[in-house]
């Protein structure tokens, strides 16, 4: 039998779920629909958001001939078959290919359909669960529209799951009880991707049939939607949306928001990647203001891969809502960057002469003796004398953050300095 995910795909734009962004009235992708002039699109987003639904509907209102391949098992040869059918009578109204999961299609792969899309003869739909602007080969991307296809909402999936337990029953032909709380948690629990919901049901419908019902309990959509949440690959662009929002959500104070992608990361089983994240932050953006939190963080992260998981999730928390609530320097960062932005410019300029390491001086030397001053043999352990070298001596990198600690460092080195 069908999978009831393919049985209750959408026909038409308005049974769509979600992406009212691009497909409500009015919006860009439903206009060129509509119009009947397809042009080279790409469509980017999680699994499940409906881009494969979205093509199949464009093929079914347009003459084209459409053909479908996925990225993950076609090959060059399946490609000049297709672009073969261009030259036969079936072609000469011009041939559709939905491209599924492009970004698995090598280099040479997309490349040799570049001339039968710009000539026109063949009209490319892909689609991609991976950022495009990485995975798809440029020249595609130059000559396609991308259109990116956003998770489902939790009120838009739920007449989807309503509709899936209706249809599952009438096919088995016994009435159906669903148990206060089912559809909301498979709602919630499939983060946004309509056919795992809908696969979801169908599960839940065959685990609870009887021979006169089928009673769906709580305690079943629990079992089988567990962790089904999850939207994640250590690899992929989840991965690394997940650590930039972590971080930003850090440097902006925000310590609810920090521990709610450091709990997608630790429920993930993923606490390497937290771990070194959190080290990152530590430095980058709590920096001189905490310098403690350096240290602190590297002793929770420590602790955490020697406890492991599920206790790991203990000393992480701690370090998250640390880092979180500390005050925010980035000037450590910000003056190793200038540094070095200096130091591509100038290149390495040499050494003063009295910073060397103490050398013979030869006959021709400008500079007889290296004439170091000892720090430690002044009042405060300071004495002036230049450090850089003469290309750059007076230039400056470190600007002292506004915190606390660090002005309380300006003022403790301007009173020793003499400066105002």
């Amino acid at each position: 039998m069908t999978p009831l995910a393919d049985r209750i795909r959408p026909k038409t734009l308005d049974d769509i779920v979600g992406q009212k962004h691009i497909l409500g009235k009015n919006k860009p992708l439903r206009r060129i629909i509509e119009s009947g002039n397809i042009p080279n699109m790409i469509f980017y987003g999680a699994s499940g958001v409906g881009k494969t639904t979205v093509a199949r509907i464009i093929a079914d209102n347009t003459n084209m001939r459409m053909y479908r391949l996925n990225g993950t098992s076609a090959s060059v040869q399946d490609i000049k078959d297709i672009i073969s059918d261009t030259e036969t009578f079936e072609g000469y109204r011009g041939i559709l290919l939905y491209l599924d999961e492009i970004q698995y299609l090598n280099k040479k792969q997309q490349q040799s359909l570049l001339e039968y899309i710009e000539d026109g003869r063949i009209t490319l739909i892909s689609s991609t669960t991976e950022n495009p602007y990485f995975y798809v080969y440029n020249a595609i991307i130059s000559r396609s529209t991308v259109f990116e296809f956003l998770p489902v909402s939790y009120d838009d999936v739920i007449p989807a799951i309503e509709r899936a337990f209706k249809l599952a029953a009438e096919d088995i032909g016994l009435p159906l009880s669903v148990e206060d709380g089912v559809i909301d948690h498979i709602a919630r629990g499939c983060g946004g991707d309509v056919r795992k919901s809908v696969n979801t049901v169908e599960l839940c419908v065959l685990s609870s049939q009887s021979n006169s019902e089928i009673k769906v309990t709580l305690e079943t959509a629990k079992l089988l939607t567990q962790r089904s949440n999850m939207r994640y690959d250590r690899a992929g662009d989840e991965h690394y949306d997940i650590l930039s929002a972590l971080q930003k959500s850090i440097r902006g104070s925000d310590e609810n928001a920090a521990l709610h992608y450091a709990a997608r990361l630790i429920e993930s089983g993923d606490i390497i990647s937290l771990c070194r994240r959190l080290l990152v932050i530590a430095a980058e953006d709590i920096g001189l203001a905490y310098p403690q939190a350096i240290p602190i963080v590297k002793a929770c992260v420590d602790s955490a891969l020697q406890l492991g998981l599920p206790e790991a999730k203990i000393p992480l928390a701690d370090a998250v809502v640390l880092l979180a609530t500390a005050p925010k320097s980035n000037s450590g960062n910000e003056a190793i960057i200038a540094a070095l932005k200096d130091l591509k410019n100038h290149g390495g300029a040499g050494f003063p002469r009295h910073l060397q390491n103490v050398h013979l001086d030869g006959e021709g030397a400008a500079v007889k003796g290296q004439h170091y001053l000892y720090p430690h043999d002044f009042p405060n352990h300071w004495v002036e004398q230049q450090y850089l070298p003469d290309e750059i001596k007076d230039h400056v990198y470190y600007i002292y953050g506004e915190n606390k600690t660090e002005q309380a460092a300006k003022a403790y080195w301007d009173a020793i300095k003499k400066k105002k």
